[in-house]
């Protein structure tokens, strides 16, 4: 082969490496829709923060909490119309299409999902069935059927397992507690403390909960009574103490009552994100590195009844969704001030109601 003809192959197989390469470094969105009982599906341009439609996937059921796997490679979503169960997908990187993989009862109608830190379990808390619950996933990554089922007070909202994957924390609106159960994760067995691991006022209403990257605090948003609170993790006791109760209703607030929703911190852990929605906004934080205290940046508006948002794993958007709109807003995050600038809107589905992100950069990839 001649030197020309060398170099034309090298120059092809090149061109295919960078090709492959780039398709990898891509960032998907994933939006449950409870009423069209559909997931919709977005690349993320990075650059500029523009959305574009992937596809929509059908599920025919009420399909609202989701959750990633460690590894980002599978996507978790639970559906909470009868039969109560989560579906396992297969999620391609070069282009973020969807492939079901299998589908697992879930011992009830769940209000969230998520993984142990090996991704061999799934944690489940029951809002109407006063449970957490544990289902095993297979070596494939396809969650398979219920093994535990722990009674817990009125409406238990959300269960995340601790950094150090030896506890798992639950929060119940009902009983206004944060609970902490000593996980074995070569059983997937969960145990409950005798006490809470953190008590908060009656009515509060404690909800979902977020560990900042370096592990050192918990924000913890209430449903009931408009209060975020900031808790100092002690990660080698996993116990926390309170630093800090903040607001995260906007100034002007004229509701009939708060009705918080979720919480999100910037992977960079500089900025805190909370959303209310009584009044459809987004409230702001500034984290104060050293105490983990917050200072509130701003208020935005955004979509209607914002149950569900998230921060990319760039820390430079935020996408919102709220249950009575069909739209996304799609927002620029200052990563000096952690100010919030609204880019533009997007049509999903009915019921909007949870968002996943993840990125590909090619060390994640199949």
């Amino acid at each position: 082969m001649g030197v020309k003809a060398v170099s034309r192959v090298f120059a092809i197989l090149l061109a295919g490496v960078t090709m492959s390469a780039a398709t990898h470094a891509a960032t998907y969105a994933y939006v449950s829709n409870a009423d069209s009982q559909d997931i919709s599906v977005f690349s993320l341009d990075t650059a500029n923060g523009a959305l574009k439609p992937v596809e929509t996937v059908g599920l025919a059921g009420t399909v609202m909490p989701m959750a990633l796997s460690p590894n980002h490679l599978r996507l978790y979503a639970g559906v909470r119309s009868k039969p109560y169960r989560v579906v396992s997908f297969a999620i391609n990187p070069l282009n973020g299409r969807l492939s079901e993989l299998g589908k697992a009862p879930l011992a009830e109608s769940m209000a969230y999902v998520s993984t142990d830190a090996s991704g061999r379990y799934l944690f489940s808390a029951s809002y109407g069935g006063n449970l957490l619950a544990v289902n095993s996933i297979d070596s494939n990554g396809v969650a398979q059927d219920v093994q535990q089922i722990i009674k817990t007070g009125p409406m238990a909202h959300a269960i995340r397992n601790a950094p150090d994957n030896r506890y798992v924390f639950a929060s119940v609106l009902g009983s206004d507690a944060w609970l902490r159960l000593k996980f074995d994760p070569s059983k997937g067995s969960l145990t409950e403390d005798a006490a809470p691991a953190y008590s908060l006022a009656a009515k509060s209403g404690p909800r979902h909960f977020v560990f900042s990257p370096d592990h050192r605090f918990v924000y913890l948003i209430d449903e009931l009574d408009g209060k975020l609170h900031v808790l100092a993790f002690d990660n080698q006791r996993d116990s926390v103490k309170p630093v800090q109760t903040i607001s995260i209703l906007p100034p002007n607030f004229s509701g009939d009552k708060p009705w918080g929703a979720d919480v999100h911190i910037t992977p960079d852990g500089r900025f805190v994100y909370a959303s209310e929605r009584t009044s459809s906004t987004l409230a702001a934080y500034r984290v104060e590195r050293a105490s983990g205290k917050l200072t509130r940046i701003g208020t935005y508006a955004t979509e209607k009844q914002p149950r569900g948002f998230n921060v990319d794993p760039s820390g430079n958007y935020l996408l919102a969704v709220g249950q009575l709109s069909t739209s996304l807003s799609a927002y620029r995050i200052d990563r000096k001030t952690g100010a919030l600038s609204a880019l533009g809107q997007y049509p999903v589905g009915k019921g909007a109601n949870w968002i996943e992100i993840v990125q590909f950069d090619g060390s994640n990839a199949e």
